[in-house]
């Protein structure tokens, strides 16, 4: 093989490999996942842009793909027309709903206190439901290997499941407590609370940086 023959090899691995990772790895050995917010390490001595170690595959975690749609969530397992989404608003409204088209089955309106801001919303379209224990968090810590039963179960249970503004929803995305916490600290007890109930209940491991934060958080209790 002539020397340009190679160079040209090298060239085309390192742009396959770049590619793969939507822009590369930085110097520190990681990148950003732009669909999850999170930020991923590909060396053993990585180390997040907090400071602290980024957990790995080889310290108990699944570094499998993810895939959202293998996670099936806002089902209707008892076939009333509600979905899960619906159940949550219902549940979670401060006064009885209304529904669109009278049909019973999609929320419109009612009355909901966003719980990680503290703001109050009248029309379901500017919520959002969700996961305190996001998806593709729970696939990393655990949740890899799990069945579709399990996957759905696990994202369409009530216990995991809260009414929440949009917009704070988006910015939590998949982070732990130990890179997003709810802006209203008032909620932080009830916050840790909830998402070590939901840790526990599925196994899912809980690393260093979160437990220190969790413990942050409990400390309002």
């Amino acid at each position: 093989m002539t020397i340009r023959s190679l160079l040209t090899v090298m060239l085309l691995t390192t742009t396959t490999i770049s590619s793969a990772h939507r822009g590369g790895m930085d110097s520190n050995g990681g990148h950003n996942n732009r669909k999850t917010g999170e930020y991923h390490c590909h060396r053993d001595n990585c180390i997040e842009r907090n400071g602290a170690k980024k957990i790995t595959a080889q310290s108990g975690y699944k570094s499998g793909k993810y895939e959202r749609k293998s996670w099936p969530h806002w089902t209707d397992e008892d076939r009333d027309c509600q979905n899960t989404r619906a159940e949550m608003l219902i549940r979670d409204s401060l006064a009885p709903v209304k529904f669109k088209r009278n049909k019973g089955c999609s929320v419109s309106h009612g009355k909901w206190l966003a719980p990680y801001t503290g703001e109050t919303y009248t029309k379901a379209s500017k919520l959002d439901i969700d996961h305190i224990v996001p998806l593709y968090h729970a696939h990393q810590t655990g949740g890899a290997n799990w069945s579709r039963t399990e996957k759905r179960a696990f994202a369409n249970d009530p216990k995991n499941l809260l009414v929440t503004s949009a917009k704070a929803n988006r910015s939590k995305g998949a982070k732990s407590p130990a890179r997003w916490k709810p802006p209203l600290k008032s909620y932080w007890c009830s916050y840790a609370e909830k998402w070590r109930y939901v840790k526990e209940k599925y196994r899912l491991k809980i690393s260093v940086p979160e437990e220190q934060s969790l413990g942050v958080m409990e400390k309002r209790c």
